[in-house]
């Protein structure tokens, strides 16, 4: 059992919270010593327009700018390699990152690539990174991800078809903008994927068997602003206060899982978005429910305050259960994710595979109960739908 004076790390980046955070990038970027900046990017964000809008704040600094826009969801290892090659070539020294995971997670591969000399793939799992990355900010445009504040990179291996973890404080970026306003133009959609993503990282760092106090603190709080806010976020788009919450309850999320790591929610998604590029988030609101329910009887007093911090009343380990399981399955239903991995495509002969790569995924060393190949596969069942 952890105890309150266990040896805990804690790791985290400068941040700058609030509406205009994302117009500091230039500020950022001239202070870190830049004269050419890597602008990584995807379309979807351009076409929003807060690319023009971090640009126009590199451009007020006088900082030339090398622009890479061949990110996809779930970004993939040829990717990162053609952006480090150009992040070379053109002679850059820093990189800023706008968008969601998938921008953000390349820059950080970009960034390790070019300052080892390595392949992206080189650096799965844990502390691999030997020299430290070019400077790095941040501008998320999600409310997620949380990559602007972790020290983790999820990239995808194309050839194995897996979504490998790479974990390294030299992952975790020099300053993260985080503007809240940037998230109003999201889909509904996205809004619900990347919000689940969010509950999903902070109830996992929260019943992580690494989890500490101040993880403690920051997920619990994610819990209540994710909860009380996801749904208004998606009724009402150009709500600033449900987009502010929603985007707090992110940075606290992933400051709580970057410390904490995370469990089998994410191993399973991971192989998932390797296997079949799923979206993450929707398959993370997916599967939720179904590990948590195997694995309350592993973390039960957890569970309960995670219970208690989602609006459940229950007072008893088997109430606790059960209403969480609703609850999550509500939220689900609620913000338009209440769907089984059977509708995305996944059948039952697909299971075994997927079961075997999440069995591999570091982040099951931090599940708060040990599962076989075989206990994956009976959950993945369960949520086929």
């Amino acid at each position: 059992m952890a105890h309150v004076f266990d040896l805990r790390k804690f790791v985290a980046p400068e941040s700058v919270f609030g509406e205009g955070a994302a117009g500091l990038a230039g500020q950022y970027a001239r202070n870190l010593g830049a004269r050419k900046v890597l602008l990584v990017s995807d379309p979807g964000v351009r076409d929003a327009g807060w690319l023009d809008l971090v640009r126009g704040s590199l451009d007020d600094e006088g900082l030339d700018v090398s622009l890479y826009l061949n990110v996809s969801p779930n970004p993939r290892d040829h990717q990162v390699m053609q952006g480090a090659e150009q992040y070379g070539r053109d002679g850059c020294d820093c990189i800023v990152a706008v968008g969601g995971g998938s921008p953000m997670d390349l820059a950080k591969g970009v960034g390790i690539v070019h300052s080892n000399l390595r392949h992206i793939l080189e650096f799965e799992g844990a502390d691999r990174v030997d020299r430290p990355a070019p400077p790095l900010i941040c501008v998320p445009t999600t409310a997620g991800s949380s990559a602007d504040v972790s020290q983790f990179a999820i990239i995808t291996d194309t050839a194995r078809k897996v979504k490998i973890a790479i974990v390294s404080k030299t992952l975790v970026p020099d300053a993260a903008l985080i503007d809240p306003l940037t998230t109003t133009t999201m889909s509904a959609e996205l809004t619900a994927e990347t919000g689940m993503d969010a509950l999903s990282h902070a109830m996992e760092a929260f019943a992580s068997n690494a989890n500490g106090p101040l993880t403690d603190l920051l997920a619990l709080d994610a819990m209540r602003r994710v909860r009380t806010n996801l749904p208004k976020a998606i009724a009402a788009p150009d709500d600033l206060e449900a987009r502010g919450g929603m985007m707090l309850g992110s940075m606290e999320a992933g400051l709580a899982f970057s410390n904490a790591i995370l469990g089998a929610v994410h191993a399973m998604a991971h192989s998932l978005g390797g296997y079949m590029d799923l979206p993450h988030g929707l398959c993370n609101a997916i599967l939720l429910p179904h590990v948590v329910d195997r694995n309350f009887q592993s973390a039960p007093e957890r569970y309960m305050k995670a219970a208690e911090a989602l609006g459940c009343a229950a007072r008893t380990p088997d109430a606790a259960r059960v209403e969480l399981g609703k609850t999550l399955m509500d939220l689900n239903r609620e913000v338009g994710m209440d769907k089984g991995l059977a509708e995305l495509g996944v059948t039952r002969e697909s299971l075994r595979a997927l079961a075997e790569k999440a069995a591999q995924d570091p982040c099951l060393t931090t599940n708060p109960a040990e599962l076989s190949v075989e206990d994956i596969e009976a959950i993945y069942e369960r949520a086929l739908g």
